[in-house]
């Protein structure tokens, strides 16, 4: 029998279990593979082995009639490192402001109380500033891919935790793209939640006003059904919202927008990966049009360049100001840049951003879904070293309006650059729409034949009709 578990996509770990696998055999085999890939930056702290083994047990022991009511019975997750789980210190990448939460996340808390298994939190760019990876003092998460590249930020752990096949799920979160950007750049999917459906309680700020807890997963529908599980309108969170009606996306003659001459830095294999990717969407159904992207383009520069920084330095302002040196020096340069923002540039930038929306609103009437590339290359990671600012900007040229649109999004695999690095696209479309988006990231990722992660394995063979209603 082989030791290596089966793949963790919900479908196939599902009827693993049905056919008799054990959790206990499940958690033995993932700690072997996670012992013997080393050290490789993934993980900043674990569950301790016999506390992640008595759980298994926990869940082997129960009747067949409670298990089947635990739709993530025996799942392995994990949880980025800014994101409290109880038992496991939270750090957010910075080893000074660690410190031990008394309870869960909502979101973690309603997934293990699913039958998810927490294996531990995983690493990141400290405090969330960033979209590349490196910016950690736990050691920069191995791209699986190629390791002299950078795994995409700030939720690289957990990316690579699931192109890596150590767990079937992992959150994130997103406030400018780290739950896009590291997806692209493992060939997973990540799945930007409308703002305000995950309880944010719990959650090292970054930005508050516009950041979510997003999630990773090998596809597209198991993303979306962890969302499900994980949400609950959370009273204690005051950027908590009740749900709307999203955009609908019907199945043919769809309406696709497509920014007018994309940008990619030089980069020819991405910008032909891209094209492919917009005929891909053509075959199923949609109507390819371009669209005027500056609006989307101006929302962009007010996340390090707007006052919006201020209000990531104001949610760490007592500590950066009482421990500067406990901040990785770049890091911490970037959040005292909120400093020099007045009230009156925040005002300023409100009302540029409620301009630009407008303008995005108008165009919702002439498309239903947004495509844009995830990112528009990918970096080695002495490249991102030697220019971190310039380059991890460009990370963020189609990712950073998102939040500040109110978008919903799913990054989708889109195939491999001549080098072998993967590469993906963004489906966008007016919040509360994850549905629908879902149901065409599925679409589109099958029908471009890339295989789950780094993993090798192949979509379940299971019709999405069926798994919805599994």
């Amino acid at each position: 029998m082989s030791l290596a578990p089966p793949p963790l996509d919900l479908t196939r770990l599902r009827a693993a279990y049905a056919r008799g696998l054990s959790p206990v055999t499940l958690v033995e085999r993932l700690l072997a593979g996670i012992e013997a890939r080393g050290d490789d930056g993934v993980w900043i702290s674990r569950v301790p082995k016999p506390k992640l083994l008595a759980r298994a047990r926990e869940l082997a022991a129960l009747p067949r009639f409670e298990r089947e009511r635990l739709h993530l019975f025996g799942v392995p997750f994990s949880v980025k490192d800014c994101i409290d789980a109880a038992g496991l210190p939270t750090t957010s990448a910075c080893p000074a402001y660690a410190y031990q939460p008394e309870r869960s996340n909502l979101a973690v808390e309603r997934l293990v109380r699913a039958g998810a298994i927490l294996v531990g939190k995983t690493n990141m760019d400290q405090f969330a500033t960033g979209l590349n990876g490196t910016r950690t003092p736990y050691g920069i998460a191995r791209n699986p891919f190629d390791a002299a590249y950078i795994p995409g930020g700030s939720s690289s752990g957990a990316a690579v935790s699931v192109a890596a096949g150590l767990v079937s799920f992992a959150l994130g979160t997103d406030t400018g793209g780290s739950g896009r950007v590291p997806a692209a750049f493992n060939n997973v999917v990540g799945l930007k939640p409308t703002r305000g459906r995950l309880s944010g309680i719990g959650v090292v700020p970054a930005c508050r006003s516009i950041e979510t807890v997003s999630v990773f997963a090998l596809t597209a529908p198991d993303a979306l059904a962890v969302l499900d599980i994980a949400e609950e309108f959370d009273v204690d969170d005051p950027f908590a919202r009740l749900p709307g009606r999203g955009k609908p996306i019907l199945d043919q003659g769809f309406r696709v927008g497509v920014p007018h001459d994309p940008a990619f830095f030089g980069d020819a294999g991405a910008r032909a990966l891209f094209l492919e990717g917009i005929d891909t969407l053509a075959a199923l159904g949609g109507q390819v049009r371009t669209v005027d992207y500056a609006p989307f383009a101006a929302l962009n520069e007010l996340l390090f360049n707007g006052p919006w920084l201020a209000e990531r330095y104001g949610a760490l302002a007592e500590f950066i100001d009482n421990a500067p040196d406990g901040v990785l020096p770049l890091t911490r340069d970037i959040l005292l840049g909120g400093r020099r923002f007045s009230g009156a540039d925040v005002f300023a930038g409100l009302r540029h951003l409620l301009q630009q929306r407008r303008e995005i609103e108008t165009l919702w009437r002439e498309i239903d879904v947004l495509v844009v590339p995830t990112t528009p290359t990918i970096y080695r990671i002495d490249e991102m070293l030697a220019d971190p600012l310039v380059l991890n900007a460009r990370l963020g040229t189609y990712t950073s309006f998102v939040n500040f649109a109110d978008l919903a999004g799913v990054a989708v695999p889109n195939g491999f650059l001549p080098n072998g690095l993967p590469q993906g696209v963004t489906l966008l479309a007016p919040a509360w729409s994850e549905p629908a988006l879902t149901r065409l990231a599925d679409r589109f990722h099958r029908a471009r034949g890339v295989p789950l992660g780094a993993t090798g394995a192949a979509h379940p063979d299971i019709p999405l009709a069926e798994r919805e209603s599994a």
